[in-house]
């Protein structure tokens, strides 16, 4: 039986909101904490492999980052890379502080753009023991500026950032479009296509704190950061990345790099998914990645 529990903790004088999962039986216990999806919220995809996790043992939190969800933090929907590292930060720091946890068995979990956190954050946080990147999107300049007008994007991503830092209103985009007529929702967004939407436009990633919103500014944010450096840091600390042989928004071939940079010990698993978003919330594949967190934890954890 596991013991769900809504929590607050405090990071930059932000509250953030989670889900605390305990399993029941005899503590303390290991414990995880996870990071998600580019705008995704705890009762999303990190909430579900919280869930999953939690049911083989781990104990595990799950929350809404600052700006994002129930969590406090202005602009509302706004991507901030290093308040979500401060975050993690807060929250490993609160998973010790419990009785049901083991201080010192702490790993991180990261999914889609998660993945890149939860790997430069593991990096750098001598607290974690282990990381695990499932379906990771391992963010660099280096490979962001390929095949686009880089100085050109980022020049208008600051002509949007000068006109808020100025007194102007928060420019918001919707976070996905369906380019379907039928579907209604065709137009700019930041994560456009039929794919992202099939998940967050439907019931199918319904939440009632998530919405459809998210600031332009964020999207510089993602082709500016730099989370696969952690691969170079990480070591010794054990690494698991899992990942779909086909994946057109988080790159098999960024999994590869991430993987060839870091070094022992590490396992890399491939799955059979055919979409990025198979690994959200798709079966076999959760339970395959599941399956495979679980066993390297007990390796490794």
């Amino acid at each position: 039986m596991i013991l769900t529990t809504r929590v607050e903790f405090a990071v930059d004088g932000l509250t953030l909101a989670g889900d605390l999962r305990v399993p029941g039986g005899a503590g303390p216990r290991p414990a995880l904490v996870f990071t998600g999806p580019f705008t995704g919220v705890r009762s999303q995809v990190t909430g579900l492999y919280a869930e999953r996790l939690a049911e083989r043992g781990y104990v595990t939190l799950a929350f809404d980052h600052r700006n994002w969800g129930e969590s406090e933090g202005l602009p509302r929907r706004d991507e901030d890379p290093q308040g979500k590292l401060r975050d993690l930060r807060g929250a490993v720091s609160f998973l010790r502080s419990r009785a049901e946890v083991d201080r010192d068995r702490i790993g991180t979990v990261g999914v889609c753009l998660g993945g890149g956190y939860a790997l430069k954050f593991a990096a750098f946080d001598p607290r974690v023991r282990t990381f695990v990147g499932i379906a990771g999107a391992y963010n660099n300049p280096y490979t962001m500026r390929s095949g686009m007008d880089y100085q050109a994007a980022l020049a208008g991503f600051t002509d949007v950032l000068e006109r808020q830092d100025q007194g102007g209103a928060v420019e918001y985009i919707p976070v996905v479009s369906s380019s379907s007529p039928e579907e209604g929702e065709a137009g700019e967004a930041a994560m456009p296509g039929d794919e992202p939407y099939a998940y967050y436009g439907t019931s199918r990633g319904a939440s009632p704190h998530w919405s459809n919103s998210v600031t332009r500014a964020s999207v510089r944010e993602l082709v500016t950061m730099d989370n696969m450096m952690g691969a170079d840091f990480l070591s010794p600390k054990p690494a698991l990345i899992v990942h779909g042989v086909v994946d057109r928004f988080c790159s098999p071939e960024g999994a590869e790099e991430a993987f060839r940079r870091l070094d022992q010990p590490k396992q890399l698993v491939w799955v059979d998914a055919k979409q990025h978003i198979d690994l959200y919330d798709r079966e076999p594949y959760v339970t395959q990645a599941v399956d495979a967190t679980a066993t390297f934890l007990a390796d490794h954890l």
